[in-house]
This record gives structure tokens, C-alpha cells and sequence, in this order.
């Protein structure tokens, strides 16, 4: 799998997620700069890491979804090109209009760092293939800005269309109905607050995390 993972000012969650692109196709990432126009050829997925792009200024993500790169992503995503959002990289999707909806302030204020459970709603996708709908798995989170907000219409769309891949099975930000990742209209787009590059073996206290990148390489191989 050839995959690209863009590379904001900000970024701290780059490297993190391109070793665990590596790690399940055999292959590196091509780590692309935000200030570049155009994508690789051949790319079989473009992944939007975590991080602080931009410090967080004006909003999460606002900034970065203004990036020359990501006008080649969002071209690129509606030909069909799988892309992947991370955390930062949900909030940056979003901005994009590639995803509906926005990530707010998390209820409380505060920042909130740790293993939760997420309940995987659906299996329908080349990002969820490898789990079953309705099984509950642990992947760990790191946000402030995570509170998933979208009017009642929208929410009801999302969830009426199976696009909510991921739901929150505790407590944790606030989110609407809680939405821990959804998907685009076309199934081809995720963004997700948790953090799966985070779960992938052993050394990280489980591999539920890895399942998701495992699913992403066998739907391009």
C-alpha cells in the first residue's frame, strides 16, 4: 500500500501514525508537507495526522484545512481516494468540508488523556472491515477539542445513512449522540477522534488499533 501522510506546522502525531502504516503494509509513507500543491501518484491512501496544526489558532484544524496540500486531498477524496483523519486530522477534515459536522471545546474543559471504549457501529467500510458492528474496543484518546457537534437533521442523516463508524462507550467529551468518528457520504472518508496508530501491539497494551490499518490494506491490496 502506498500511502502519504501530510505533515502540518504543529504536527506531533506524524510520525506515530506512519510507523504504524509501515508496520502493517511492509511499506513507508511518503511524509508530504502541507505546503506542497500536489499529491504523489499512485497513492492507495492519504492520512491526516494528530497534533496542534497551527497552535489550535482561530479554531482546530481551520487553519490546516487551508493548506495547498489539502486542496489536492479534498480533489483527490472526491475522486475516490481513501483518506484517513486522526484527532487534529478529524478537526482538519472537517474544516475541509470533507466531513459534516465540528469538533468543539470537550464538555468540562478539560483535556482528556487516556485508554477509552468505543463501541465499532459499523463494519461496512474498508476502515472498519476488520471488526464487527456492535463489539466494544479500547484505543486510547488525547484531546481537548473533541466534542462532536452537528445539528439534529445532520446527526439523523448520519446516523439514518451508517455513517457513524465509531461511538464512545463512556463518557468522555461531551459528544452528540456519542460520535467518536464518522464517515463521508461515499464511505472512502474517516475521521476519528481516538487515536488507533496508539493501539497496535504489545508494547501499547493491546493491538485494537492495528485492525483498522489492517482493514485499510486489504481493501487496496
Amino acid at each position: 500500500m502506498k500511502s502519504a501522510v501530510i505533515v502540518f506546522p504543529g504536527s506531533n502525531c506524524d510520525r506515530d501514525l506512519a510507523v504504524a502504516l509501515e508496520e502493517v503494509s511492509g511499506t513507508a509513507p511518503v511524509m508530504l508537507w502541507h505546503a506542497e500543491t500536489a499529491l504523489p501518484d499512485g497513492l492507495d491512501l492519504v492520512a491526516v495526522p494528530g497534533g496542534f496544526s497551527y497552535g489550535d489558532y482561530l479554531r482546530s484544524g481551520a487553519m490546516a484545512a487551508r493548506s495547498p496540500v489539502m486542496r489536492a486531498v479534498v480533489q483527490a477524496a472526491g475522486r475516490g481516494l481513501p483518506v484517513l483523519g486522526v484527532c487534529n486530522g478529524f478537526q482538519i477534515l472537517t474544516e475541509a468540508g470533507l466531513l459534516p459536522g465540528a469538533l468543539m471545546r470537550n464538555a468540562g474543559l478539560n483535556f482528556v488523556c487516556r485508554d477509552v471504549a468505543l463501541t465499532v457501529e459499523t463494519g461496512r467500510s474498508a476502515f472498519t472491515s476488520r471488526y464487527d458492528a456492535g463489539e466494544t474496543i479500547r484505543i486510547p484518546v488525547a484531546h481537548h477539542d473533541g466534542n462532536y457537534s452537528a445539528d439534529e437533521e445532520t446527526l439523523d442523516r448520519l446516523e439514518g445513512e451508517g455513517r457513524i463508524a465509531f461511538r464512545y462507550a463512556e463518557p468522555v467529551n461531551g459528544s452528540a449522540r456519542g460520535i467518536a468518528g464518522v464517515l463521508n457520504d461515499a464511505g472512502n472518508v474517516l475521521g476519528l477522534m481516538p487515536h488507533p496508530e496508539r493501539m497496535t501491539g504489545p508494547a501499547h497494551g493491546g493491538s485494537d488499533g492495528r485492525r483498522l490499518f489492517e482493514g485499510l490494506v486489504a481493501a487496496v491490496g
